[in-house]
């Protein structure tokens, strides 16, 4: 009864879109952690002049405009832009690059605040045990895993629900048969909402909304977690 609920193929085509929301946001914030993790450990482990504005810049930088984002993405990898021979234009390649500019404050300043919520003392305690920075390092990063973690999934997040800028860069895309190109999620929900196809948007955006709750309840049990983890 319930897989009666889409006309024919409209399963394949819901599937479709999912593989390709999941497949550009994990990948782009797979990219953003490489990338974010060990900067927020550079900026919690030092000290320089400027270190408050670059703090500053990646706090603000969680409230990026998406379609600015697109629109900068856009432009750099049109014919015309820096990066318009790699041919990058409207496809899932540019939807990861958006993806990971707007994931990547948000897992950067989030991961920066759980390093630097790790006590002096236990740094120090690393350090009296003959750690090298590395060592402290690896320390700081086990005692604020549920933080970094958390700032994993608060990026996913960012990503999977996404519209704007993954509009301007991928496009929309479906191929001849109905598959999802650079459809996804919420760009495929707001074509089902326009084209009054209010079945397959539901199901979609039922979906979605599983994702986000998943993701965001997964958070605040690591948070109520390492808050008990540090309380005791």
């Amino acid at each position: 009864m319930f897989l009666q609920v889409l006309p024919d193929g409209g399963w394949a085509y819901v599937l479709s879109v999912v593989i390709v929301s999941l497949y550009v946001s994990v990948t782009a914030v797979g990219l953003s952690t490489l990338v974010s993790l060990p900067v927020a450990l550079v900026l919690g482990f030092t000290d320089f002049p400027g270190k408050r504005v670059v703090t500053a810049v990646v706090n603000t930088g969680m409230g990026f405009p998406s379609v600015v984002v697109g629109l900068v993405v856009l432009m750099a990898i049109s014919n015309s832009g820096p990066l318009g021979s790699l041919d990058l234009a409207f496809t899932p390649t540019a939807m990861i690059a958006s993806q990971f500019v707007l994931a990547t404050p948000v897992i950067m300043s989030i991961s920066l605040s759980a390093v630097e919520g790790v006590g002096q003392p236990v740094r120090d305690a690393a350090y009296a045990m003959g750690g090298t920075k590395a060592d402290v390092g690896l320390v700081v990063i086990k005692e604020a895993r549920y933080g970094i973690v958390t700032a994993v999934l608060a990026g996913f997040g960012r990503a999977i629900s996404e519209v704007g800028s993954i509009l301007i860069v991928g496009g929309n895309i479906v191929y001849s048969d109905g598959q999802s190109y650079t459809r996804t999620l919420t760009t495929a929900i707001t074509v089902e909402a326009r084209q009054g196809r209010y079945e397959i948007g539901l199901v979609l955006g039922a979906i979605l909304l599983v994702l986000v709750l998943g993701i965001n309840g997964l958070g605040s049990w690591l948070r109520s977690k390492g808050r008990g983890r540090g309380a005791s």
